[in-house]
């Protein structure tokens, strides 16, 4: 293999190393729950999207974000929880740059 060849196959396992290092996830974990801190961030936005009818909020204590087709998958067991509405506060408090900054300690994979 010349040094040419062996230049070009680094360089290849550098970009590959680039992707896997970006697709990493953070994760917050609280009460119980671990769940991806891109999905909480989709939450304000759920929540500005989605408008419950009157009949189905009298006949749910879940948050209206619960009923919202959209809502991410881990953030869906959530919903089974009676606190669900405090934790998806929390986790929306948590889920700010400090996160991303590891400062809270719920955060993990960031850097």
């Amino acid at each position: 293999m010349g040094g040419g060849a062996v230049l070009r196959h680094l360089s290849g396992a550098a970009v590959v190393l680039l992707l896997l290092q970006s697709t990493q996830s953070v994760y917050i974990k609280y009460n119980g729950f671990k769940v991806q801190l891109e999905s909480v961030k989709k939450l304000s936005d759920l929540e500005g999207q989605w408008v419950d009818s009157p009949h189905l909020q009298s006949q749910s204590l879940l948050p209206a974000v619960c009923h919202h087709p959209g809502l991410p998958l881990d953030l869906q067991p959530i919903c089974a929880s009676q606190d669900a509405d405090s934790i998806f506060k929390t986790l929306k408090t948590i889920a700010t740059d400090e996160c991303e900054l590891c400062v809270n300690i719920a955060c993990t994979g960031c850097g």
